[in-house]
């Protein structure tokens, strides 16, 4: 991209403004490169890759870049065989940790938010944590070997240490004794050429015995070396040089260390550079409010509330601009200072951002397009140096890009054909176009002219649009309106600043018929675009009221259900309760019919049972008596017979109907008979039809023998009452089944069991008489008693 259109439409100060969020001087340099690119797919993987550090930026933050630094220098060296300083190798460790901790970061990201393209380039930085550990391990983090970086270097440095305590004690005990104070002009020990002295006065020179390394601007003062010390310095010189030979080794091996992963290290170099770009692009889209626009190479845009990225948010006027669907050039006219030239800019900074793989500042929704290039020609090109006009700068600019560009490129040009006689600006600017959009060229292009106003209405594929003004107030409102020509309001403003009505009705009959019918009929179109926007606006307006309505209700349904919900929950517990408590009376019923069995002999009376059964119905939960009493409405028979088999609902048991009492029915049910409601019974097999088919006989009643009853009762095992309750059924159905003689096996035990069954069958109505087993009968474990 030519760089001299990308200045003009101020990519450079976008490309700053990013470099300013890069975290480190490697992202600031590939910011600093950043270049518009002309393909689809490479576009696209950019602002993926935008769009995944936007959404990991907004999740946890920038990702660990602390301590990373551009360290390719002292890598190059240590390739060479130089040897580092200690501050280097401190960069190169921090580096490497500092990559590392990145690496991790975005992986740990990336299991909880897929961010594919960020954890690809995360995965090839390399970890060299024993290159870290080495390093760390010999220099603190002021830059300074460590006496435990080798242990000759600790033992050099506890005898710099010793020694130099010694000479100090040395000079101490010297200036504290009184006839050496005389001599001095302060009691104080300093250096001098790293050896320790003390500050004599010049007379004292020649009873001060030792070497003079230095002397005070007056001369007054004289830095000695006491003789005494002379040799203790010496040794301190000696450990030092030393302690320096054992660092330099320290340091070349490290270097050394260093170098053997130079190659991986240059390349984490540029993963961090590039990790920390795509950071920067997602805090600058932070900064500016900006969206992911989608891409095509259709030559086709469409900018939704389109913003300046470089005019304040609280001045910027968003546009909507459509290119390259149904038109492919726009022609905008309108008043100077009305946003012509902002608006151009606007849709040429936003197509390279978005190239760059930028958000860019629009809503939600926005396309923009691919191309091959951007050519421009904005401001004045005026050269004194050049002697060039005005006319002579554009129309040289616009030979340039005419001879360059293709079918795919995008034209943006700003006040075409002006600086020359109108009549043949306005015609030049016409062939221009024409030959723009023959060659199929996305155009924009502002003008004052009104014959383009007229060539863009009457052409297919070009579009009039207008920066809107207010003739109210005199001043712009620097909207874009795609599809209306822009009006002069010269005469309007005349009017409004005070000149003449006679002039300006003079003014008015000099203008031709045809440039007042073009007026108009722009006014025309003004006044119809009006009355749309309010329509729009009213529209918007509904749309917004039905938008709270839907979520008012929305949140009515949302209540409604969390009620529901609790009613639910609240009405199980009720019954659970319910049948709790139907339990507990349950279980008091059936004790109160064991006591009532023992009280009574075991005799207990048929309407006695059903008062006790109607009792454990009536403690049901009433949820099921109400279910029940439905399926009774509902199933109620149209008409029960003697003989029919039905269902007693209050009992749940089935039964024949022996006969019918008005609105009761004797029903037998197993060894009872019971009487019962006819609105408690349900038909389940009538017997009419069967009666009719078969002939009539005399009636007669036969008490015959079930096969399913048996001859004898086991009772082992159990206690009395139980046993009492098996052996009253049990007779009842032997006798009901006409047997003559049954036996009740109780087994021998205590007697308990054998004595409370006879002394039971002595009172039972059907039975005659009872005797103990005899031999093969059971003896003694056995009762056989015989039936009335």
């Amino acid at each position: 991209m030519d760089t001299k259109i990308l200045a003009t439409l101020e990519f450079p100060k976008i490309i700053y403004r990013l470099s300013q969020h890069a975290a480190t001087s490697l992202g600031k340099e590939v910011a600093e490169a950043l270049q518009p690119v002309s393909d689809l797919e490479a576009v696209k993987s950019l602002l993926q890759i935008t769009d995944e550090a936007y959404a990991a930026d907004r999740l946890k933050g920038s990702a660990p870049f602390g301590g990373v630094a551009d360290i390719k220098a002292p890598l190059h060296r240590a390739r060479i065989g130089g040897t580092l300083n200690p501050a280097e190798l401190l960069d190169i460790a921090a580096t490497a940790r500092g990559g590392r901790r990145v690496k991790k970061h975005i992986g740990v990201l990336h299991e909880e938010h897929p961010i594919p393209m960020l954890q690809q380039t995360a995965d090839q930085i390399s970890e060299h944590k024993p290159l870290e550990d080495a390093i760390f391990d010999c220099i603190d983090d002021q830059a300074e070997v460590m006496d435990s970086a080798s242990a000759a270097l600790a033992s050099i440095r506890r005898e710099l240490r010793s020694g130099e305590s010694r000479i100090r004690e040395k000079l101490e005990q010297m200036i504290r004794s009184s006839s050496v104070q005389k001599m001095l002009q302060d009691a104080i020990i300093t250096l001098r050429n790293d050896r320790y002295v003390i500050p004599v006065k010049q007379e004292y020179r020649s009873h001060f015995g030792g070497i003079v390394h230095d002397q005070s601007g007056s001369g007054a003062t004289l830095f000695i070396e006491p003789e005494a010390l002379v040799a203790m310095n010496n040794k301190l010189r000696e450990l030092k040089a030393g302690e320096l030979r054992e660092i330099e080794k320290i340091l070349q091996k490290l270097s050394a260390l260093a170098a053997d992963h130079v190659e991986d290290l240059v390349i984490n170099l540029d993963l961090l550079g590039q990790i920390d770009f795509a950071y920067a692009k997602a805090r600058l889209a932070h900064e500016m409010k900006a969206s992911l626009p989608r891409m095509n190479d259709r030559g086709f845009m469409k900018l939704k509330r389109g913003r300046h990225p470089l005019i304040a948010a609280d001045m910027v006027v968003p546009i909507d601009v459509e290119l390259g669907n149904n038109y492919s050039a726009i022609i905008v006219t309108g008043p100077n200072t009305g946003g012509k030239t902002v608006s151009l800019k606007t849709i040429g900074l936003l197509s390279l951002m978005a190239m760059s793989g930028l958000f860019v500042p629009a809503e939600d929704g926005s396309q923009l397009c691919v191309f091959d290039a951007i050519y421009a020609d904005i401001g004045d090109e005026q050269s004194i140096e050049q002697s060039l006009s005005t006319f002579s700068s554009h129309l040289k600019n616009i030979i340039r890009i005419l001879s360059s560009m293709t079918s795919k490129s995008l034209v943006l040009l700003d006040e075409l054909g002006a600086g020359t006689d109108p009549a043949e600006g306005s015609a030049l600017a016409i062939a221009i176009l024409e030959h723009v959009h023959a060659l199929e060229s996305r155009i924009v292009a502002t003008t004052h002219y009104s014959e383009l106003k007229a060539y863009a209405y009457n052409r297919k594929g070009v579009i009039n649009a207008s920066m809107e003004f207010d003739v109210a107030t005199l001043s712009p409102t620097y909207r874009l309106l795609v599809g209306v020509p822009g009006r002069s309001n010269a005469f309007a403003i005349a009017e409004r600043l005070g000149l003449p009505r006679s002039i300006i009705d003079h003014a008015r009959g000099e203008v031709s018929e045809e440039d007042q019918r073009v007026e108009n009929m722009i006014a025309s179109l003004e006044e119809n675009r009006l009355g749309a926007e309010n329509e729009r606006q009213t529209a918007e307006s509904l749309r917004r009221e039905v938008e709270t309505l839907r979520a008012r209700h929305e949140a009515e349904r949302q209540r409604f259900e969390e009620q529901k919900e609790k009613l639910l929950l609240r009405a199980q517990e009720e019954a659970r309760e319910a049948v709790v408590k139907a339990k507990r009376e349950a279980e008091q019923i059936i004790s109160d019919l064991r006591k009532l069995a023992m009280e009574e002999g075991a005799s207990v009376k048929e309407h006695k049972l059903i008062e006790a059964r109607r009792k454990l119905d009536e403690a049901a939960p009433e949820q099921q008596k109400a279910k029940r009493g439905a399926a009774k409405a509902s199933n109620k028979p149209a008409n029960i017979e003697a003989g029919d088999e039905v269902t007693v609902y209050s009992l749940n048991q089935k039964g024949t109907v022996v006969e019918i009492h008005g609105s009761d029915a004797t029903v037998q049910l197993g060894i009872m008979k019971m009487k019962v409601a006819l609105d408690d019974l349900e038909l389940l097999k009538s017997t009419a039809a069967v009666k009719a088919k078969q002939p009539k006989q005399a009636a007669s009643l036969k008490r015959s023998r079930d096969e399913n009853v048996k001859l004898e009762l086991d009772l082992r095992g159990e206690n009395l009452e139980e046993a009492i309750l098996e052996v009253d059924r049990f007779l009842d159905e032997a006798f009901l089944s006409g047997l003559g003689q049954v036996a009740i096996i109780h087994g021998k035990g205590t007697g308990v069991l054998r004595a409370g069954i006879q002394q039971y069958l002595r009172k039972h109505s059907h039975v005659k008489s009872f005797r103990l087993g005899n031999y093969g009968e059971g003896g003694v474990g056995v009762t056989v008693a015989e039936l009335k």
